[in-house]
């Protein structure tokens, strides 16, 4: 038996344990806890600052080293032996939607915690360090770009632009960094001893899929890429009443059809095509007054660039056909683009195979929400692992998910890490 074949059968046995992982969750959802069990945990506001600075407390008393970057995601490392050695990486991040639950991002970072907790517990050491991360501000609730510190770690945006982005209110990323004691010196994707060896990202599924299944664990082959669009149809107001039907330039009947094109694009590129209208606005917004603008987006994904872009010219002919059918001019306006994104093969074996050692059922999940190990896989080998959510719900207040398909996915993060850190 050879030295790295000894060490894998000596921590075969290895489990995590699913109360304490669950009481960690427990307790940081209380922070920001709402009224209805959820959590309103906003990125970079004085609640984040209490929630990162338990979850540092708790780094710190499994003996990690934690530094602090300069968009103020927080790195945890647990040494390894082998100071030649690339650091094997988890995380997530901790802060929420304005509605959120207890385990959308949470569950990822407390995982990788519990994860180092287990080695502590046994005394297993790894030869490659353990790195646990809460990266900052994933949700873009309160500003935006989405998944910047993610982003800012692979140098899809600068540190300085995400720094100058404002709240509602006015208040930057920077000041707030400052405010709640986060505003680390570290450069961003500086890490000790060269990018992480592995990435992985446990993280509830957000989605119906494995619950429909009654499977447990998602094998996670890549997320969807993603095209946002702002549309403005412009026609024009008039009486409800005197216009005859014929003569009328009615922005709203044209945005009407184009919805339904949005979802007859999604269904006609099964399966991983998305479409969906989330936002509207009417002008002038008056029950007897013909809308004159209307303005809306439209999201668009697909798990292929090719899939994407025949979406895209798919839409942008569904626009041309109902502006001339109408008489009104539609502008089409892309204003994100995800491309897909395929994990690690190696990454992807790991996952799989420590499901299959503990004798957990699993499929392939293909992601439809973005991720931070969307941007991390840009740098580094990069795979993800889902368990379900009650009626696959999330970013809401009665987003739940069973203490066991949890524990199961903290095992099954554990041994897809040994795999790559021993």
């Amino acid at each position: 038996m050879t030295r790295l074949a000894a060490e894998r059968t000596a921590t075969s046995h290895l489990r995590t344990d699913g109360d304490r992982l669950w009481q960690s969750l427990m307790e940081l959802g209380q922070i920001g806890a709402t009224e209805k069990g959820g959590v309103c945990r906003l990125a970079l506001t004085a609640l984040d600052g209490q929630g990162r600075d338990l979850f540092v407390a708790w780094c710190q008393a499994e003996g990690m080293a934690v530094r602090i970057d300069e968009i103020g995601n927080i790195f945890a490392r647990r040494a390894g032996t082998d100071p030649g050695r690339r650091a094997i990486a988890t995380g997530s991040h901790i802060d929420t939607q304005p509605t959120g639950g207890k385990f959308d991002g949470n569950f990822g970072v407390l995982a990788g915690l519990e994860v180092v907790r287990t080695l502590n517990t046994h005394g297993i050491e790894t030869a490659a360090p353990i790195e646990v991360v809460a990266w900052t501000n994933e949700e873009g609730s309160r500003f935006v770009p989405v998944m910047m510190g993610s982003g800012v770690f692979v140098g899809a945006f600068t540190a300085e632009f995400a720094r100058q982005q404002v709240d509602i209110d006015g208040k930057s990323v920077g000041d707030e960094l400052r405010n709640i004691g986060y505003a680390g010196t570290q450069p961003a994707g500086l890490v000790p001893g060269g990018m992480f060896g592995a990435y992985f990202e446990a993280h509830i599924e957000q989605g119906p899929v494995l619950e429909a299944a009654n499977l447990t664990i998602g094998v996670v082959p890549g997320a969807l890429g993603q095209r946002w669009y702002d549309l403005t149809v412009t026609g024009m107001e008039a009486h409800a009443g005197p216009t005859p039907m014929a003569l009328r330039h009615d922005a709203m009947l044209a945005a009407a059809r184009l919805v339904d094109h949005v979802n007859r694009i999604a269904l006609s590129h099964a399966p991983h095509g998305r479409g969906t209208v989330g936002f509207m606005q009417v002008f002038p917004n008056s029950r007897n007054t013909i809308p004159g603008t209307v303005k809306f987006s439209v999201d668009l994904r697909n798990l292929t660039d090719e899939a994407l872009l025949a979406m895209d010219a798919a839409l942008r002919s569904a626009c041309a056909e109902v502006g001339q059918a109408t008489q009104v001019s539609i502008a089409v306006e892309q204003v994100v683009y995800y491309p897909p994104c395929h994990f690690a093969p190696d990454c992807i074996a790991s996952v799989r195979g420590a499901a299959d050692a503990l004798g957990l059922a699993h499929m392939e999940v293909v992601s439809g929400a973005g991720h931070d190990a969307v941007y991390v896989a840009n740098k580094a080998p990069t795979a993800m692992i889902f368990v379900p959510c009650k009626d696959g719900i999330s970013h809401n207040e009665i987003e739940s998910a069973e203490p066991a398909h949890l524990k199961a996915g903290a095992d099954v993060l554990l041994h897809a890490m040994l795999a790559q850190a021993m």
